[in-house]
Formats: C-alpha cells, sequence, structure tokens
C-alpha cells in the first residue's frame, strides 16, 4: 500500500512529491476552519505525560460547562464568523472522578457522551454552528449517537507503538482500542479526522505503521477525510516537561511521509500555532491548516496562541497558494450528504455551504433564520424574519447590506491551475468546462486576478460605456400552475390567507401601466408572468395586442420560454408559427428567464416541472430563427455547483455561436429568504459574494467575441454590488424597472425603481461613462410616440 520508493527519497526529493501530490489534488488552495474551541470538561481518565488540558476536579470551578457556558461560547463564535464548534474533552472522567459522575447524574445524564450529544444539538439548534465532537476512543453506539449531531468527528490515533512511555496510565490510548474507534467510524459512515503524534519517542517506521494502518482504514471505507501531522512540545507541569521537543526536520519528514502514503482525498493537516515558522509546512505537502479559533485560545496549546486569519493569509500566500474558509466536513464528504450525513444534519451543512462544499466566506456572523407570516405581503414577501439578538449579519443576495469589497483590492495574484487559465485567456485561448470550473474555484488574490482580465476582456469588447435601459417591469399575474421551489413570487390560485394574495391584471390594466411607462420616459416594457390555468396560447397575442396598441412604439421585451412553449402546446401550434404570430402583435424580443440552471441534474430538484434544458434552448434558436433576439440568465446559488455553472455557459455560447441571437448575458443571484426551497430547508442561502463577482467575470471571459455584454442586477446586489461588477467585467446596469415584484416576493429589499441619476452617481466617480441604449444595444435618439 505504501510507496517505499517514495518514502525511501532523501529530504528534499519527499517534501517535492508531498508537493506535486497535494497540487495535483487541491492545486494552490490550503484551507482553515474558522471555529470555537469549547472545552466540554477538563476532567480524564487518562493520564498522558505530554497534556495539560487533563486537569483534576480540584483545579476547576465545575467538573462540566453549563449548557449556558456553552451556548455564550458558541454566539461568539458565531458572531465572529465562525462555522465550527470544535467540542474537545476528557476521555469517561466519570470513571475516574466522582465530581464527575455525580454531575452528569445530578443533570440528567448517564455519561459524558450522552451530554456532549445534547450540547451538541443545542449549538447548532441556537447558532448554527457544526459541531466537530473530539470525545476520543468510543464504541459504536456512541459513535452513532454524536452520528446525528455532529457532521464530523475526530480522534488522534498518535502512535501504534505498544506500551509507549508517554501512555502508561491510559486505558484509552492503546493501539488496540484507537484502532478499533476508527474502524467503527468507518463502518458508521462518519466523516473522520485522525492524526499522529510525533517525537514521542518513536521511530520513523513507527510513524509510517501508523499512517498505514489509518491509509488502510480508508481504503475500507473512506471515511477518513483529514491526517493531522503533530508535533510534540514539552509543556512545564508535566512529566514529559524535561523532554526534547520533536525536531522540526521530524515533523516535516512526518508531513511529508503523510503525504506520500495517504490516499490523495484524504486532506492532511499541521497545525501553525505550533510553529514559527509554519510556511515550512506548506512546502513540505500540508493543504489544511486546521481549525483557527478569533475568539478562543487553544485549550490543548494554551501557550501557543493562533496566528491571526491576516497573518495565516500573508504567509499562506507568501508560499504561491491562498487560503479558503472550510466547514468541519470536508467538501468530498459534505457533498455526498445521503451517504456521509444524518438526514437532521443536510440542512445545517448546507445553510454554511459555498457551490463548492466550503464554508462560505462573506465576513459576519450566519445564524440560523427563523421566519414567520407577513400578513400585509401585499406582493412582497409572504414571510419575515424574526429579528432577535442571533441575527445573521453576513451579506447575501437581497439583504440591505454592503457587501464585501473584492474589487479593487490589493495586488491581483493568480497561482497554480487559475494562473494557468488565466494565461491562456490572455493569448486567446477559449475556455472550456473544466477551466471555467477551474476560475470559479478563485479565492483571494485569485479573484482579483479573474476580476482583472475579465475587466480588460471587457474594455476591449466595449470600451468604458456603461448602459442601462428605462422600462417597466410588469409582471401580469402571481398565480402559476408551476411548482418551482426557488420561486416566492408565484400563487396558487387558491393561495389567499396561506401564500399571499394572488392577482390577474386585465389588458386594460396592461395598456394603463405601458402608457404610464412611456410617460415616465420608458423605452421598454418588460412582461413576465405566472403561467395562470385559464390562459391559452392567445392570452399571450392579446397582451402583445394591448401594449402596441397603447403605445406602438414601445418595445416589448416579453415572455419567457416556459410561457411561450406554453402558449404553443396549449393551442397545439408549431413553435415557429405561434412566434411570428406574437411577433406581428407586437413582441420585438425575449427575456432569458426560465433558464434557472440549464443543467437537467438540478432542474430537477428546484422546477421539476418545467421545461427542461433542451427546450429553453430549442425555444430561444426558433426565437432568433424568426428574427426575435433575447438574452441569457442564470439563477445561481440553490443547490448546484460550479460545473452546472460551466455548463450553462456553454450551452448557451454554443447556441449564440449558431443564432448569434443572444444580446446580453444576465446574472440572477438566487434570493432566498422567502423561496419555498429554502424554507423547506433544501438549499443554500443563495450565493457568496465571491460567487457572484466569480459569474460575471467568468462569463465575460467564457463569451468573448460571442456575447459582448454583461448585466449586473441591482435589484438583487444594490448600487455597491453591481459597482464591484463593473470592475469585474460587467458593462451593463439593466433597467430603471419602476415595479419590479419577483425579488421583492423572494425577501429583497433593494427597492422597486432607480434612476439615470442613480446610476451616474455611480458610474462617473469610476471613469466611465453612462449611456441610456434600447433594448437592443442602441442609441436613444428621441421620446416615443402618443397613443392614438
Amino acid at each position: 500500500m505504501t510507496n517505499r520508493v517514495h518514502t525511501e527519497l532523501p529530504p528534499a526529493e519527499l517534501a517535492a512529491t508531498a508537493r506535486a501530490l497535494r497540487a495535483a489534488r487541491t492545486g494552490a488552495r490550503i484551507t482553515y476552519s474558522p471555529k470555537v474551541f469549547i472545552p466540554l470538561t477538563m476532567l480524564c481518565r487518562d493520564r498522558c505525560g505530554y497534556c495539560t488540558f487533563a486537569q483534576p476536579p480540584a483545579r476547576l470551578d465545575a467538573p462540566f460547562l453549563t449548557p449556558e457556558q456553552v451556548l455564550a461560547i458558541a454566539r461568539r463564535g458565531a458572531r465572529s464568523g465562525c462555522h465550527e464548534a470544535l467540542f474537545t474533552l476528557g476521555e469517561r472522567p466519570e470513571l475516574r472522578y466522582p465530581a464527575a459522575a455525580e454531575w452528569l447524574t445530578e443533570h440528567g445524564y448517564g455519561s459524558t457522551v450522552d451530554y456532549l450529544v445534547e450540547m451538541c444539538r443545542l449549538v447548532t439548534e441556537r447558532t448554527g454552528l457544526l459541531a466537530h465532537a473530539n470525545a476520543g476512543a468510543l464504541d459504536h453506539e456512541e459513535l452513532a449517537a454524536l452520528r446525528t449531531v455532529a457532521p464530523s468527528q475526530g480522534m488522534m490515533t498518535e502512535s501504534l507503538v505498544e506500551d509507549l512511555e508517554a501512555h502508561r496510565g491510559s486505558p484509552d490510548k492503546t493501539p488496540a482500542r484507537r484502532l478499533a474507534t476508527l474502524e467503527a467510524a468507518g463502518e458508521l459512515q462518519i466523516p473522520f479526522t485522525t492524526g499522529i503524534l510525533v517525537g514521542l519517542g518513536e521511530t520513523r517506521n513507527d510513524r509510517i505503521a501508523a499512517l498505514e494502518a489509518i491509509a488502510a482504514a480508508h481504503h475500507r471505507h473512506g471515511h477518513v477525510q483529514e491526517v493531522i501531522v503533530q508535533n510534540f512540545l514539552p509543556k512545564p507541569g508535566t512529566t514529559f516537561h524535561r523532554r526534547r521537543p520533536c525536531p522540526t526536520e521530524d515533523h516535516l519528514d512526518a508531513v511529508a511521509l503523510a503525504r506520500s502514503i495517504l490516499p490523495e482525498e484524504v486532506h492532511l493537516q499541521a497545525p501553525p500555532n505550533l510553529h514559527e515558522d509554519f510556511g515550512r509546512l506548506i512546502d513540505a505537502g500540508i493543504d489544511d491548516w486546521g481549525g483557527v479559533s478569533p475568539v478562543t485560545a487553544d485549550h490543548v496549546n494554551p501557550e501557543r496562541p493562533w496566528p491571526d486569519l491576516e497573518r495565516l493569509r500573508e504567509v499562506t500566500e507568501a508560499r504561491g497558494h491562498v487560503l479558503a474558509p472550510r466547514l468541519t466536513v470536508h467538501p468530498e464528504w459534505a457533498l455526498d450528504p445521503d451517504r456521509w450525513l444524518d438526514p437532521a444534519l443536510h440542512f445545517a451543512v448546507l445553510d454554511r455551504s459555498d457551490a463548492e462544499g466550503l464554508g462560505r466566506d462573506d465576513p459576519g456572523a450566519v445564524f440560523p433564520e427563523r421566519m414567520t407570516g407577513n400578513l400585509g405581503a401585499g406582493t412582497g414577501a409572504e414571510v419575515v424574519q424574526i429579528t432577535g439578538t442571533d441575527r445573521s449579519t453576513a451579506w447575501y443576495a437581497g439583504a440591505p447590506v454592503s457587501p464585501p469589497t473584492l474589487v479593487p483590492g490589493a495586488a491581483s495574484v493568480a497561482v497554480g491551475p487559475v494562473a494557468e487559465v488565466l494565461r491562456g485567456v490572455l493569448d486567446g485561448d477559449e475556455v472550456g468546462e473544466d477551466e471555467i470550473v477551474t476560475l470559479f474555484g478563485a479565492r483571494g488574490s485569485e479573484v482579483r486576478a479573474v476580476a482583472q482580465v475579465a475587466d480588460e476582456l471587457r474594455r476591449e469588447a466595449v470600451g468604458d460605456i456603461v448602459t442601462f435601459v428605462r422600462n417597466r417591469n410588469i409582471n401580469y399575474t402571481n398565480v402559476c400552475t408551476f411548482k418551482c421551489r426557488f420561486c416566492g413570487f408565484s400563487k396558487g390560485p387558491m393561495s389567499l390567507n396561506l401564500r399571499g394574495t394572488p392577482y390577474l391584471l386585465t389588458l386594460e390594466d396592461l395598456a394603463e401601466r405601458t402608457i404610464e411607462a412611456r410617460d415616465a420616459g420608458a423605452t421598454e416594457v418588460c412582461l413576465v408572468g405566472g403561467i395562470h390555468p385559464s390562459f391559452d396560447g392567445d392570452y399571450y397575442v392579446d397582451v402583445c395586442r394591448a401594449v402596441k396598441d397603447a403605445v406602438p412604439g414601445m418595445h416589448l421585451h416579453a415572455f419567457t420560454a416556459l410561457e411561450v412553449n406554453e402558449g404553443a402546446a396549449r393551442l397545439g401550434e408549431p413553435l415557429e408559427d405561434y412566434l411570428r404570430r406574437l411577433m406581428e402583435a407586437g413582441l420585438r424580443s425575449l427575456p432569458g428567464t426560465a433558464a434557472e440552471i440549464l443543467d437537467d441534474e438540478v432542474r430537477a430538484v428546484i422546477c421539476p416541472d418545467k421545461i427542461d434544458t433542451e427546450q429553453w434552448l430549442e425555444v430561444h434558436r426558433v426565437a432568433h430563427s424568426v428574427g426575435l433576439r433575447s438574452n441569457v440568465t442564470i439563477m445561481f446559488g440553490t443547490v448546484e455547483h460550479p460545473r452546472s455553472w460551466a455548463r450553462h455557459l456553454i450551452a448557451t455560447r454554443e447556441l449564440q455561436k449558431a443564432t448569434g441571437g443572444f444580446t446580453e448575458f444576465v446574472g440572477l443571484p438566487f434570493v432566498h429568504m422567502a423561496t419555498p426551497l429554502y424554507l423547506q430547508r433544501r438549499c443554500r442561502r443563495g450565493p457568496t459574494f465571491r460567487e457572484v463577482l466569480l459569474m460575471h467575470a467568468v462569463a465575460r471571459i467564457t463569451y468573448r467575441g460571442w456575447i459582448d455584454n454583461i448585466q449586473g442586477s441591482w435589484v438583487k446586489l444594490g448600487l455597491s454590488g453591481v459597482g464591484q461588477l463593473l470592475r469585474a467585467g460587467a458593462n451593463d446596469l439593466g433597467g430603471t424597472l419602476m415595479d419590479e415584484n419577483i425579488s421583492r416576493a423572494a425577501g429583497a429589499e433593494h427597492g422597486t425603481d432607480i434612476t439615470p441619476e442613480d446610476f451616474r452617481a455611480l458610474v462617473e466617480p469610476m471613469g466611465r461613462t453612462l449611456e441610456q441604449r434600447t433594448t437592443l444595444y442602441g442609441s436613444v435618439d428621441q421620446p416615443l410616440a402618443t397613443s392614438t
């Protein structure tokens, strides 16, 4: 199993091999877990000769932290942006100390593990933090109980040397007991963290043997998500206080050995606070820094404070890598929840995940959202968040919070695979699916590098002009027979007092609103609505005529591919013939909405009864063939992952190559708050802002030479968010709207209209020029004629 050729290499060659193995799997990314450390009890029945964590009852105020103390620590962590609650505790103290047994009995718990289970559940329910239970050697039943409340668990294997002096008097540290726990965790499909402790008196071959045993367990079960290679440091007050610390070269050798021995998918960690020059650990092959807390000390090594996050980032980037936060459960396991996570934890993990299964990286708190009905919803959101002290402060689409500033920023430096793709782009290469996925994985300085390349391509394509259209959105009905789970706008026909007030505008209403739009200076009305059960295809023809008769020169941008497809189907009319009739009645272009994600595996989850990918593409293909233009949209941030985004961009690029009918790309971040999918706890809380910025930048790169215009949605992002997109490849601000109900119904709070003056105040300080355009990106020369 072990590559003996690797283990016998000279140190420099072994380290180089470890780096190459890491690069092949994780590229330039080094992860860490923002955590809070919860020492549930410092009592322990074991007597390890190197440990200062374990204390006798006389030195503690109480045998265990109370639930109130646990929650206070967890809340501090959550408010500081942590994702993990690391529960560390001594092993089975009730078997050694009567005080521990009495406390547990008085509080209604049968064991320390019983109490730990309850505290893990409490922390996740109240704060959303994900528990990592580090409870030591446990039996099958104990591991199973913790699996229902902790997405991951851990236990250091330390060493498999029998009768190691450091473990004398420690019944839980026998090799057989540690290996039995590791095996049981695998049988239970628990994402598990383990590791070795280097410098306790074991030999190099002993370390190899321990790593091989860990690798063998993983080969049987696939459950070892991470291995920690920790160096021994002597501590005052322990029996090992006079021992020599682990030599640095021995530790670095053990790290490189681990990377060479362990399967490639197993992540490798070494604690940064136990090395003066911790950047050398990257040189030896690690891809993870482990848990780093902005709130609590390392209670196991209290004399060694965590490096602050900026220092960690500086050291990581100085070694040519980028830093990314993760969850307590690593992405490979988080993205396969049916196998690895208890059903009760699926949403808790999803709610803190980004599209790659890593931790959301927008600064601020991510608390569980609790909703109640909004009796005065009207056309707005039907639910509102219950406010309190524990409210999320991190950015999300639709929130009245400015996003983090990603651009402009510090130097834009790309490394590893991202740099390689960008070099190809600058050389004129067209990106394929794998290259697009790589760009979506950009982190830190790489994000700015992707944005910079996208902005250069924007300048080449359209110069420094920023465009907008004066328009009015008219959502003519919110009654819909389809059941898109991401939509907070549509109502069933019987939903009064259940999901808000259903409505259907009359043709006279539509005409009146079109005239109002003309009088306000609009050149376009955009019509999108639900699929009302009473509609036949002729209804949409009548709508077109009503708008055209009211204001003959008004550009009618209307009807999604779903509406067009449904209208033709209800009449039994060929799609081409039906589109020509709509054009004769006044239709001038189609919006690209109803695309959502053009990946049918995703559509099966978010909109199972809607048109599929090929049907959406076919409607637009036929529309282009009869002379109608349309745009590309993508609604992202629900359950999909970057590969689905790449497939969407490529499918639309290929259609554009064939027809040339798309005028623009519009990114639509999922607004989660009042949508059925989120309220049913089945999706993420929209994209992170990094993902939003990359979506527009990568779209600019992907569509280079095919679609010149990239639009940002101020309704979903606010002006401050869109302003950053203008530095990352975007050149269009969309419409002034006047009325916009769909995003508001999902919980967005950015208002329903905006003025050209607002746009100008955003654009001109950037040295860009604002210009009004038509729907099809022509110049606006004169006001529309009055209806006769």
